[in-house]
């Protein structure tokens, strides 16, 4: 399950960063708060996911 959630992250990170590459008009400047907080909850989520993983290797 750990796997499929590291895999996901990866995915979404890559499809974030090939999206924010893509140049319209106004795009790339509409998108970069976006991209931050993207980023910033990509962040968060990995700090989340090594805690649970700590946490259940802890508990068994």
């Amino acid at each position: 399950m750990s796997a499929l959630g590291v895999i996901i992250l990866i995915a979404g990170i890559i499809w974030t960063i090939s999206l924010a590459g893509k140049n319209d008009e106004n795009y790339s400047t509409s998108t970069k708060g976006n991209l931050t907080r993207l980023t910033l909850i990509y962040i968060v989520l990995v700090i989340l996911l090594i805690i649970g993983i700590a946490f259940y290797l802890y508990l068994n």
